[in-house]
């Protein structure tokens, strides 16, 4: 069996892990595979130096081999901030208006994925199985071949690809996307976004796609483009919610609602997440129906985010302000309407909070996939499940259309549901629930690592840079 080598913008290091979110999402998957496969994770320690260096700081811990580099202040600030945060992250989600198109972004851009390549290349033996992750790296396949690596490479966005009349926006877009053409294999969440990447290659770059097999040919090199809806590590959210902690959690929300119905959002700070939209439809639920302002009290627990990016600064001050402005209108000397917690939690309390809350809110303006929504229903209890509403615009909700699904940008829509929600029988929810939580269960992080490394490995040698 190959050995696997992961490279993304951040490790989990050792250190890290055991902290809010450590195992979530991408690092829960990632560690899975790498302990099954063996191999090494490499990328950005988080630190920043005065000056790059390229030396790696290596660490073994629980089965899994971690790399990491500093990165300069400045590449930081022109990579990071500048190019993937404020460039590539907004017009990626169809934020036109946020997008900041600086030259000195995509030079630090292209010079931190040619540190990694530099760095990470001695670290790959012949038969490895090269794994690249996200946004961040979008060019590092093509610097890889340029070092001589052979390998089978493949590629994963977690984040939407926009449409190309979108897409053309960015300079350089074409020189872009044909770096990300030297990768074997380049998987998207949903065949939506799949499907405008495979747009964009052909009406662009001019090149051959076959969009049932997402074969795309393009200067005698063929690549493979295909969907890969990530899902949560089902046993470990399982165990987490089973915990003490967790049950103290639940109790703990339970207890301060004071049996009124609670209300849960749990979200990154960030515009893409559709928050103050979000704020604005409780706002109008409250004024259409202001019976319930004694018996629901909604929760949003933001953790902030990206905090040195402008529009993320503006984000956090607008979602204090409406929410202000709620609770100014309608609390009483005994409750408020809406707590907004700006810190992050555990995953086993956050299943806590999830058991606890009657109804979830995800309702992001445009999501990758969005796993809160899968770890949401993981946590309920089957015999008296919540209710799941989300946003019509996540990825997840092409898998789970038993979920009351919403248009995040009409208030209205998100009132209508909210009502829905409180008023659903418990014999509808569990139907609802028990659609969910098969797709949940059986659709996990194994399952998508298993299918992506396993396509990835499959491709025949012809096709490992077949251009030299």
């Amino acid at each position: 069996m190959s050995r696997l080598v992961v490279i993304s913008n951040r490790v989990a290091v050792p250190k890290a892990r055991g902290v809010a979110g450590a195992q979530g999402g991408l690092a829960g998957a990632l560690n899975s595979a790498l302990k099954r496969n063996g191999g090494i994770w490499f990328g950005w320690s988080g630190d920043e130096v005065a000056e790059f260096t390229g030396e790696i700081s290596i660490q073994r811990a629980e089965g899994v081999t971690t790399a990491t580099i500093d990165l300069a202040a400045q590449d930081v600030e022109e990579y990071y901030n500048g190019y993937a945060n404020s460039t590539l992250w907004p017009l990626f989600h169809y934020r036109i208006d946020l997008t900041e198109y600086e030259r000195e972004f995509g030079r630090g851009y292209e010079r931190v994925n040619e540190h990694f390549a530099e760095s990470v290349r001695p670290l790959i033996e012949p038969d490895d199985l090269v794994w690249v992750h996200d946004y961040h790296l979008l060019p590092l396949g093509e610097r890889l071949r340029s070092r001589g690596v052979k390998n089978r490479i493949g590629f994963f966005l977690h984040i939407p690809w926009p449409p190309t009349r979108l897409f053309v926006s960015l300079p350089y877009h074409d020189r872009l996307v044909r770096t990300m053409l030297e990768y074997d294999l380049i998987g998207f969440q949903t065949r939506e976004w799949l499907e405008s990447f495979l747009h964009y290659c052909q009406k662009e770059l001019g090149a051959d796609v076959d969009e049932d097999t997402g074969r795309i040919t393009l200067g005698g090199r063929t690549v493979h483009a295909r969907a890969y809806p990530i899902g949560i590590d089902y046993d470990h959210v399982m165990d987490q919610a089973g915990t003490g902690d967790a049950r103290q959690a639940a109790q703990r929300l339970l207890a301060s609602t004071r049996h009124r119905t609670a209300m849960l959002g749990v979200d990154r700070l960030d515009y893409s997440k559709g928050l103050p939209e979000r704020i604005d439809g409780i706002s109008r639920f409250f004024d259409q129906h202001p019976q319930h302002v004694r018996d629901l009290v909604y929760i949003q627990i933001a953790p902030p985010s990206r905090e040195d990016v402008e529009s993320y600064q503006k984000i956090r001050t607008q979602l204090e302000q409406k929410t202000g402005q709620i609770n100014g209108a309608r609390s009483e000397v005994d409750l408020v309407p809406i707590r907004y917690v700006n810190k992050g939690h555990s995953l086993a309390e956050l299943c806590g909070f999830y058991r606890a809350a009657k109804i979830a809110l995800v309702t992001p303006l445009r999501d990758g996939m969005n796993l809160v929504a899968k770890e949401y229903i993981a946590a309920q209890d089957p015999e008296d499940p919540g209710v799941l509403i989300l946003s019509r615009f996540a990825g997840a909700a092409l898998q789970m259309p038993e979920a009351v699904l919403v248009n995040p940008h009409s208030p209205d829509e998100l009132s209508h549901a909210i009502k829905q929600a409180l008023d659903m029988p418990r014999e509808e929810r569990k139907e609802r629930w028990d659609a969910l939580i098969k797709t949940v269960r059986d659709d996990n992080i194994q399952r998508w690592t298993e299918n992506f490394t396993g396509d990835l490995a499959s491709l025949p040698i012809s096709q490992q840079n077949s251009d030299g």
